[in-house]
């Protein structure tokens, strides 16, 4: 049993590598795809709906929280601030605000 360590170390590796590759060939691909695709496509953004959803998480958010589920309330504040952030980048890119400037 003493030569299945090498090959078990060998074996490791290899996957490892191919694992390591895979994932840089993914993440290749991942990041070309928006790239294309930000030509010529356009994003709506219903804010008044937005802002609803927002407004509906957060007394979902309060109610739980009145009821001592802290947890599942900071799961549900955290998800109106995400769509409070999504309604601010709308906002900003209908008046052409660069957010790396």
């Amino acid at each position: 049993m003493k030569n299945a360590t090498p090959l078990r170390r060998t074996l490791t590796a290899l996957t490892a590598t191919t694992l390591l590759a895979g994932g840089l060939l993914f993440g290749q691909t991942a990041t070309a795809t928006p790239a294309a695709a930000a030509g010529g496509t356009k994003i709506v953004c219903e804010i008044d709906k937005m802002r609803q959803q927002s407004h509906e998480l957060r007394a979902k958010a309060a109610k739980l929280q009145r009821l001592g589920a802290m947890a599942e309330a900071r799961k549900a504040r955290a998800q109106a601030d995400a769509l409070d952030r999504r309604i601010r980048n709308c906002i900003d890119a209908e008046n052409n605000h660069k957010p790396w400037k």
